[in-house]
């Protein structure tokens, strides 16, 4: 059962109530701004969950209190040595029964060498837990904040970012991920407790865009990803089960081929497409209606206050501090969750506009269409009763041309004022819409969506992308072509009748100018100009003469790949063969440029069966080839998930050995000393020599981290090793 815990007349602690929005303190008044400190160190609250009074298991309850260090404090066993027992007020009404509300709350702790202490939740659990909750509009979340107390959850965290090649980059004060230890998470932690944890800033560097334009980037510190991360699970798991089914970026199992695949699926039929895209999104969101957001479902102050700072950490760039007043980095973890949070909005704006939007369970019947059909049951009725061949053969032409006419007929009204759907699917900031209406109605939900967005949520629309297009013509929308299929062709239906099935489809198509793009940006071709037309030619890649020949040839193979990966929805990825062939070309004079020879020299030497072969040299000894890609480039049908870009599993086995264990061992795995390692990492093992001893034992592994000991570590960045 579960008792309280109550002083006798030597002891020096009082019991105290925590609630989730006030607290109160034994006999004291309402819990006070002003003095939380003074009343968290005094006064604590302690309950005992047993099954036997002389050996019960000691449970702290954790507070919403400013002060949450004081009240996770673990209390020595003598404590309790001196405590008569009593029955919990907050037990169950009936004698003899568990308590059965708020047991998330209590924190277990167990007693090792004479102190009380805590015992974590599993992650999966509490993210389990959260998730469940999540599915309810109406429920609060709390305590988030303590969460973040869980070592554990750093644990799975640093296992999910600690292979990125990001977190070899070094931050504003040129630190990375090398030297990551269990006692520097035990730091991140405490500094959690009292809060006085402050992000670092970011460090700003550009990257280049579609456009010709650079997008800033920030890259923020290994230890405020690893925080960030935690976060961003929390959050993935209060708010992804109630996003919008239609938005799929920055989605776990969503991708630019699910949102591809509902367009397919559901925009046949409509006749203007409205393009948005919100000018510089991850600039300008605002702060205050971020927080404003997540505090509709999110009660935890400190929680919220985290978020600010990182919001708030502002970025360094030359070597200039600048400050934040809106906008999320680009780069960090949390950005991504954070706008879909913030969207979330614009996605329940749209569907209730879909509610009033659409009008008729369906469009009325076209007069013409239905005036041929009954001529048909006609002629099909007159046909039964005439018996003379001739006449016969009348009615059979008749019924042929009825068909004929019939199949050209829409059976509905698209004129149909009466009958109006509206179809929306968001990728990040950019979305497209689906109108069956007038164009009237197209331009008013164009004005109803900027004026949402500029009166609610302080975001203004591309007035150069967000534009109004007839279905007919192309609308663009990550990176394909859309548009609807106007066709007569038929196809007989398993009945054995005739059906236009190609008509009012969407057709999703690769752009005109995105293979040449894609060329010209990889420097594979030159264009000349000649009697007015454009001829594309072959050129060398110069830069990639320094490379061995496999290399060279997975270069080119994984580029050509990677393209028809992404276009395998189109009607046209057929049209991904010219690229195919000209980087085939671009490769041949790459190779003849490296061995200062003919590009038909080449070909006799490499090709093997029709295909470019290379032959290497596995570390086993055995002769291997490699070849380039020739699996073709037939259209590909996404499936119930549209998840046909998922990159194959590379790894052969895996180990139960986690980088946390290997910390926890605390054995060198270079000298064997045993005290607390540190994990030092390398961005790749091809950059290691294979002199050091370090380096061969990392080279063996096939690993690219190795605990060492603090000596070790630093005699590693010293070269003494």
């Amino acid at each position: 059962m579960i008792v309280q815990a109550v002083p006798d007349q030597t002891a020096v602690y009082y019991s105290c109530t925590h609630r989730t929005s006030t607290l109160y303190f034994g006999k004291l008044s309402k819990w006070s701004m002003n003095e939380p400190r003074r009343i968290c160190n005094m006064q604590k609250r302690t309950e005992v969950i047993s099954d036997n009074q002389f050996k019960p298991s000691c449970h702290i309850v954790n507070g919403d209190c400013l002060n949450q260090s004081a009240c996770n404090v673990g209390y020595k066993v003598q404590t309790f040595e001196n405590l008569t027992w009593q029955r919990s007020l907050r037990n169950s009404p009936s004698k003899g029964k568990p308590c059965t509300w708020r047991r998330e709350t209590v924190t277990n702790f167990y007693t090792i060498k004479g102190n009380c202490v805590r015992q974590m939740r599993n992650p999966e659990i509490v993210l389990n837990s959260l998730s469940m909750h999540g599915q309810q509009d109406d429920y609060k979340f709390k305590r988030l904040y303590r969460i973040l107390f869980n070592e554990k959850m750093y644990h799975v965290a640093y296992e999910k970012i600690a292979t990125k090649l990001g977190n070899m980059t070094a931050d504003c004060k040129g630190d990375t991920v090398d030297g990551m230890s269990i006692e520097n998470i035990e730091k991140l932690i405490n500094s959690l407790k009292d809060e006085s944890y402050q992000p670092r800033p970011s460090r700003r560097v550009y990257i280049p865009k579609k456009n010709g334009k650079m997008r800033p980037l920030g890259i923020p510190s290994f230890y405020d990803k690893l925080l960030q991360e935690v976060i961003r699970m929390i959050l993935e798991a209060i708010y992804e089960p109630r996003f919008s089914k239609h938005s799929h970026g920055f989605r776990p199992k969503r991708s630019c081929h699910t949102a591809l695949a509902e367009i397919e699926k559901t925009f046949c039929g409509v006749k203007w497409f409205v393009e948005g895209d919100i000018k510089g999104f991850f600039d300008n969101i605002d702060h205050n209606v971020l927080i404003e957001t997540l505090s509709e479902r999110i009660e935890d102050c400190r929680f919220l206050r985290l978020i600010r700072k990182f919001l708030n950490a502002g970025y360094v760039e030359d070597w200039k501090f600048h400050n934040t007043y809106s906008g999320t980095p680009q780069g960090g973890i949390i950005s991504p969750i954070l706008a879909n949070i913030y969207l979330d909005k614009l996605d329940r704006h749209m569907a209730e506009f879909e509610s009033q939007f659409n009008k008729g369970k369906g469009r009325k019947r076209n007069q013409e269409n239905q005036s041929l059909q009954y001529k048909r049951r006609w002629l099909k009725h007159r046909l039964s009763k005439v018996s003379d061949g001739n006449e016969r053969k009348e009615i059979i032409k008749a019924l042929k041309e009825n068909q004929r006419q019939n199949l050209l007929i829409p059976s509905g009204d698209e004129m149909d004022a009466d009958y109006k759907r509206i179809h929306y699917v968001r990728y990040a900031d950019d979305f497209l819409i689906g109108i069956i209406g007038s164009k009237a109605d197209a331009t008013k939900l164009k004005q109803e969506i900027t004026e949402f967005l500029g009166n609610k949520m302080k975001l203004e629309l591309s007035a150069e992308k967000t534009l109004i297009t007839h279905s007919e013509e192309r609308a663009k929308f990550l990176g394909y072509e859309i548009c609807i299929q106007k066709s007569n062709q038929t196809v007989r239906h398993k009945n054995g009748s005739l059906c236009r099935a190609h008509n009012k489809r969407v057709r999703l198509l690769i752009g005109r100018d995105v293979i040449k793009k894609k060329l010209l940006s990889l420097n594979a071709i030159e264009i000349k100009i000649h009697n007015g037309k454009e001829q594309w030619k072959a050129k060398s890649r110069v830069g990639l003469t320094t490379l061995d020949d496999l290399e060279i040839l997975r270069k080119f193979s994984s580029e050509v790949r990677g393209l028809y990966n992404y276009y395998a929805l189109a009607q046209n990825a057929c049209t991904v063969s010219t690229f195919d062939w000209m980087m085939k070309c671009s490769m041949y004079k790459t190779f003849a440029h490296k061995y200062r020879t003919k590009t038909s020299a080449i070909r006799r030497k490499y090709f093997k069966d029709g295909v470019f072969t290379v032959s290497f040299k596995a570390k086993n000894g055995q002769i291997r080839e490699a070849k380039f890609y020739n699996d073709g480039f037939k259209r590909k049908k996404a499936d119930s998930n549209g998840m046909i870009d998922n990159s194959p599993s590379h790894m052969t086995y895996k180990t139960t050995t986690s980088l946390i264990d290997r910390l926890a061992a605390r054995r060198c795995e270079l000298c064997g000393a045993e005290e607390n390692l540190v994990m030092h990492h390398v961005r790749k093992l091809g950059e290691l020599k294979g002199k050091a001893p370090w380096e061969k034992l990392m080279i063996a592994r096939q690993r690219k981290t190795i605990a060492l000991c603090s000596k070790c570590h630093r005699n590693i960045h010293l070269g003494n090793v």
